[in-house]
This record gives C-alpha cells, sequence and structure tokens, in this order.
C-alpha cells in the first residue's frame, strides 16, 4: 500500500506530507519533478528515497486533488 509511505505528522515539517522516515515533503518531491528533474536525479540528490516512495508521492498529491474541495487558484487569466 503506498499510502503508508506518506505520512502527516504536525511534529513533522509542520504537519505537512513527507516519506515517512523523512523530513522529505511530497510538495519538494513534486517541485523537483515540475522543474524537469528526472526521477534518478532526485534519487541521486535524496539517496533516502526510493523510487517507490517517489511514485508514492504522486499517487498522494493525485488522491488529493480528488477530494471533492475546490481549490481557488485566482481570477481566470
Amino acid at each position: 500500500m503506498t499510502e503508508a509511505r506518506i505520512i502527516c505528522d504536525p511534529a513533522v515539517m509542520g504537519g505537512k506530507p513527507v516519506v515517512a522516515g523523512t523530513r522529505i515533503t511530497v510538495e519538494l518531491i513534486l517541485d523537483k519533478l515540475a522543474a524537469g528533474d528526472a526521477i534518478e536525479a532526485v534519487l541521486t540528490d535524496y539517496p533516502d528515497l526510493s523510487e517507490a516512495s517517489i511514485r508514492a508521492a504522486i499517487k498522494f498529491a493525485g488522491d488529493a486533488l480528488r477530494a471533492d474541495i475546490v481549490y481557488p487558484i485566482g481570477p481566470a487569466a
């Protein structure tokens, strides 16, 4: 189960979702991937991660966006 790889603990990084056993946030992983870093590059920069952890972070973000919540992003361009 990939969800167990991602935790939210108020005592770690202010409760942001992190990879279990690390202080590496889902946000950081997504930012790196969005900037064009390959999974292999992220793994090199953060040796405490595994490919499964990175995929769990992506899945966590996708699941969070599927929730029945509206996320306003500002005025339409």
